[in-house]
């Protein structure tokens, strides 16, 4: 019997030679320590939402992590990013 493999803490692996991979880990870090990032970081530190849930930027307010995942609904659901309230401002 063969049994999946377990997966993988932060989600599957992206396939980059180890010199992509840290150009990519250093372009991240840099983007995560811009004043907006830090500031954003410290925000949803500082709400303190309950297990399961991740403060949403855009609507202020503690919601399920599942659903703060940007850009991953359909065209006719809501979800709260940028690109949305772009799209929906006439």
């Amino acid at each position: 019997m063969i049994m999946a493999k377990p997966k993988k803490k932060g989600g599957p692996k992206q396939q980059l030679s180890p010199l992509a991979a840290r150009k990519k880990a250093r372009r991240d870090y840099l983007y995560a320590m811009t004043p907006r990032r830090r500031r954003m970081k410290a925000e949803s530190q500082r709400k303190n939402c309950p297990d399961g849930y991740d403060y949403d930027h855009n609507k202020k307010a503690c919601v399920k992590s599942s659903i703060n995942r940007g850009g991953t609904q359909s065209s006719n659901k809501k979800d709260g990013t940028k690109a949305e309230y772009k799209q929906n401002r006439k």
